[in-house]
């Protein structure tokens, strides 16, 4: 390439993309390599002076118990809402593919919760978990539901879990139905005619074409729960006695309201990286899964 043309190139990039690419660096790139540089010092957030510590925040989050007890809680509640989203978002799926009268209605019906936001979705919920549900248990003589679930560090736990549900469903449920309508018609028909089930073509048929959907629900289902912050604390605030504490949560109260900003960027960065090796690892064992059609 002549020096002319590599500059007539760069300046077709810079007026198309370039807006783009000055913004992306603005944004994102540099705030982030400068958070990284943040996390060798002692800044508080506030102060106009802070001093180089090494890796002495890094080596703190080993002796953080706080910080590891949200993690594990993070874990546990990665671990539930991700199977649990993905088996009710492809059983739907599956029903709503079928032909059943309604399907176009119930899909819009079951999408909707997650175009509500996710401060005004814990508020929601957190009425009708301390209000409306305990009106009825005391009512109607429901023993479940007679104390408020926000006020046991175990129930409180599966109400983040039961609101994450509802939430991300209808999202996944698309991305399944794009899937079911993809497995050629063909190969479904040849099956009935050679007498298999129900079960059977979801088994051996609808399941492995379905791969690449079973690849995005999982990942975005993964990033989602790993980061969730606003239903936490519209619905739980941690409480009670920080027993629904998650990280992303714990990691905001470390840097902003305790004023160990440094420290929490840490923090932030170390998940960053655990939340990044577990998403390509999915994504890298899943792709071997794939057939071809």
């Amino acid at each position: 390439m002549n020096e002319k043309g590599f500059f007539n190139k760069l300046k077709i990039y810079l007026i198309f993309a370039g807006p783009t690419t000055f913004a992306f660096f603005a944004v994102i790139i540099i705030p982030f390599i400068f958070g990284i540089y943040l996390t060798f010092t002692d800044w508080n957030g506030l102060s106009s002076t802070y001093s180089f510590v090494k890796i002495a925040n890094y080596i703190s989050i080993l002796y953080d118990s706080a910080f590891w007890t949200s993690f594990l809680l993070t874990l546990k509640y990665v671990f539930y809402t991700v199977v649990i989203v993905n088996v009710m978002a492809f059983t739907l799926a599956y029903f709503l593919t079928s032909g059943i009268k309604g399907e176009n209605f119930l899909r819009a019906g079951f999408f909707i919760p997650n175009l509500i936001a996710g401060i005004v979705l814990g508020l929601i919920w957190r009425f009708i978990f301390s209000r409306v549900l305990v009106y009825l248990g005391q009512n109607v003589n429901l023993g479940i539901f007679s104390t408020s679930w926000l006020g046991n560090p175990d129930k409180a736990f599966w109400t983040l879990v039961i609101v994450s549900v509802w939430q991300y469903s209808g999202y996944m449920m698309l991305i399944y139905i794009a899937g079911f309508m993809n497995v050629p018609k063909s190969v479904l028909e040849a099956a009935t005619i050679d007498g298999a089930s129900s079960f059977q073509k979801v088994k051996s048929i609808i399941a492995p074409l379905m791969i690449p959907s079973f690849i995005i629900s999982i990942f975005l289902t993964l990033q989602r729960a790993f980061l969730v912050y606003d239903v936490n604390l519209a619905l739980t605030n941690g409480d009670p006695f920080k027993s629904t504490e998650l990280l992303s949560l714990h990691i905001y109260r470390k840097a902003f309201l305790a004023q160990d900003y440094a420290i929490g960027q840490s923090q932030a960065f170390f998940f960053f990286l655990i939340v990044a090796g577990i998403t390509f690892t999915q994504v890298y064992f899943s792709k071997k899964l794939e057939v071809e059609q």
